[in-house]
């Protein structure tokens, strides 16, 4: 029999099962023991994780005295389904797992804390859902519903007992797989959005509004699995509606219109692989004017006024290009319909590009979201000649060692680089020597993140000094004298080793002798000294795949 197990005092922590979220040991005995420090206080804990054998690995928790005791014993869980929270009564709490001698599970994962006495602590709210009552004492009672569109699953009030443990687990609010929506405006989501929809849907979902009157669709997000699982969207309530679009995979779909005042949305999913679903909101609007046209993301809307004749103009923050549609669209009839003269503008951040302008912003393809794999994308920066580019990273994150950003010093792929960036670590800013600067971006067919935001600036060389070459990351510099003549160094964080030792010398062209070193961790080498630090490569970012490290530590004679 293995044993585990540990005394856990404080007003707060986790702890987790053996080898958590691996499978745990068979024919185990483990016990924690906690104790709140204030004797007035008793122990909540709830489960991030939860995961057992069914039916033959149980988690015990009992409510102080001898452990074991079956008189304290408060639950005996298997399976994986737990209450919400569990609160002793007294400022002890005691957990025993016994696992037989087959395959176990994952285990769990649990959160204490101190709390006050007589007292079931905060369960929390539903998502999608609405509390009312904040009392968390012996008899105070919360009452819970749904907002608009949801259907509430379990109890619409519970009540704190007097063995300190609520009636029941909080309800959960779902979306109705069928349903009908007369209102003039809501939000349709795929089951469980956003955590994935399941396998073997039908959903069907009608959207009717005033005779008259049409209805408008703004899809918000949108992920099926691709060619197998799709959305159909018909104009009418019946399965044999003419079909407006039907959709599939993670490509957001354009804004949809009716033609009359009904719309019938058919969700299908296969018995496989899911993906997060979508949310999709909708509005109605008379025969007489245009559908509200949102404001697009990553863009500033002018002009309220949708009525036939009417017009909006849609401008993309800095950074952003129009990926659909013109600046301004009009509301105007049309082969007998009112609708807007064009497609609804969209901005987004575009692959590459030239830019003049004295000062802007470089944004990786998707942002504020993560980019697309496989690219390939090419920036020239151009100033006016006698000028000097700056470029500074606002954010920076990419897959680390195979999503990289280059930079160069010059007008294409065949200039000096300056320098190749991957993971989360960048220098302060960059200079180019010359009036023009070249980035090039390039990703791998799997993985991404959140990308870069730069900033860029034409800046004018001082006649008789250079510009600020910066501080390595993980560095430190030592000089403030730029002037032409004067040199600075540099030095690393303990762990890391500098690129190159060589001073910079500002020279009489007004530029550094040679590039801003940089603080590296690396694979390997000779540590000598009486202390130090070694940090595994890359750190603090994930170290790369095929390493084979060897660092030798060498201390003076007679020493260990």
């Amino acid at each position: 029999v293995k044993t585990c197990g540990s005394n856990l005092q404080g007003p707060g922590g986790t702890f987790t099962s053996p080898n958590f979220p691996f499978q745990y040991d068979s024919n185990a005995q483990c016990v924690w023991v906690i104790t709140a420090i204030n004797t007035n206080k008793v122990i909540q804990i709830n489960f991030e994780e939860f995961d057992l054998e069914i039916g033959y690995d149980t988690l015990t928790i009992g409510d102080g005295g001898e452990v074991g005791d079956p008189k304290t014993v408060l639950q005996v869980l298997t399976g994986s389904f737990v209450p919400d929270l569990i609160v002793s009564m007294s400022n002890q709490m005691w957990l025993h797992l016994q696992t037989d001698e087959s395959v176990g599970s994952i285990g769990f994962k649990v959160n204490y804390k101190e709390i006050e006495k007589e007292s079931c602590g905060d369960p929390g709210t539903p998502l999608y859902g609405i509390r009312e009552g904040d009392g968390f004492s012996n008899r105070d009672v919360l009452r819970f519903e749904c907002q608009f569109g949801f259907e509430l699953i379990g109890e619409k009030s519970i009540i704190c007992q007097e063995n300190n443990q609520w009636s029941a687990n909080i309800p959960i609010c779902i979306f109705p797989c069928l349903s009908n929506f007369t209102a003039p405006m809501g939000t349709v989501l795929s089951p469980d959005y956003p955590e994935g929809y399941g396998n073997n849907l039908n959903c069907i979902w009608t959207i009717i509004s005033d005779p008259g009157s049409r209805i408008h669709l703004s899809f918000n997000d949108f992920d099926l699995e691709s060619q197998f699982d799709f959305l159909a969207v018909k104009d009418g309530d019946s399965p044999d509606s003419p079909i407006i679009g039907t959709f599939t995979g993670a490509e957001v779909p354009s804004h949809l219109t009716s033609n009359g005042h009904i719309l019938r949305l058919e969700f299908q999913a296969d018995h496989s692989m899911s993906g997060r679903g979508f949310n999709i909101t909708y509005n109605t609007f008379g025969h007489n004017e245009c559908p509200d046209p949102g404001v697009p993301i990553n863009a500033r809307r002018f002009g309220d006024n949708f009525q036939l004749g009417s017009s909006i103009s849609v401008i993309c923050e800095e950074g952003f290009i129009k990926t659909q549609g013109t600046e301004t669209i009009t509301c105007m009839l049309m082969d007998g319909k009112v609708m807007w003269s064009g497609p609804i503008p969209k901005c987004g951040a575009p692959c590459g590009g030239h830019f003049s302008s004295p000062s802007g912003v470089i944004l990786s393809p998707g942002w504020p979201g993560y980019y697309k794999d496989s690219l390939n994308c090419e920036w020239v920066i151009e100033a006016e000649p006698g000028h000097s580019i700056k470029i500074t990273f606002e954010r920076f994150q990419t897959e680390l060692n195979y999503d990289v950003l280059e930079v160069h010093d010059g007008p294409n792929l065949l200039s000096p680089l300056l320098g190749s960036y991957n993971g989360t670590q960048v220098p302060q800013f960059l200079f180019s020597s010359s009036n023009f600067m070249y980035l090039l971006f390039t990703t791998d067919n799997s993985r991404s993140n959140n990308g870069f935001k730069i900033h860029y600036e034409s800046v004018t060389v001082n006649t008789y000094s250079c510009l600020d070459p910066g501080i390595p990351v993980h560095g430190r510099r030592y000089g403030h004298d730029f002037s032409i003549g004067s040199t600075v160094s540099f030095s690393c964080d303990p762990g890391y080793r500098l690129s190159h030792e060589e001073p910079l010398l500002c020279e009489k062209n007004h530029w550094w002798s040679h590039p801003l070193p940089t603080c590296d961790a690396l694979c390997g080498g000779d540590v000598r000294g009486p202390s130090g630090t070694i940090l595994s490569p890359g750190y603090p970012d994930l170290y790369p795949n095929s390493l084979n490290c060897t660092w030798t530590v060498d201390v003076t004679h007679g020493k260990g």
